[in-house]
C-alpha cells in the first residue's frame, strides 16, 4: 500500500483550514491534492483531533495483522483438513 506523503497531523490541520471557512478548491489547490482525496479525508478524519487519529491508526494496523492471522489459521486448518480426509 502506498504511503500518503501527509501525516496525520498535516491531514486535520488541512481539514480545519477549511472549517474555519476557506473554501475547498482553495484548500485542495494550495496543499495540491484533489478534491476527492480531500472528501476522503473528511469522511475519514472529520472531528477528530490529532491523538484520536494516532489511536484510528493503531486500531487498523492491529486489526490488520489480527485479519492476517485468522487467513493463516484458516489456511492451516484447510490443509489439515485435506491431509485427514486423504489419510
Amino acid at each position: 500500500m502506498r504511503q500518503s506523503r501527509f501525516t496525520e497531523e498535516r491531514i486535520i490541520a488541512i481539514l480545519a483550514e477549511q472549517e474555519r471557512g476557506m473554501k475547498t478548491a482553495e484548500v485542495c489547490r494550495e496543499h495540491g491534492i484533489s478534491p476527492n482525496t480531500f472528501y476522503k479525508w473528511k469522511a475519514k478524519y472529520g472531528g477528530l483531533d490529532v491523538s484520536d487519529a494516532r489511536k484510528l491508526k493503531g486500531l487498523e494496523t492491529e486489526n490488520a495483522r489480527l485479519k492476517r492471522l485468522l487467513a493463516d489459521a484458516m489456511l492451516d486448518n484447510a490443509v489439515l483438513k485435506d491431509l485427514l480426509g486423504k489419510g
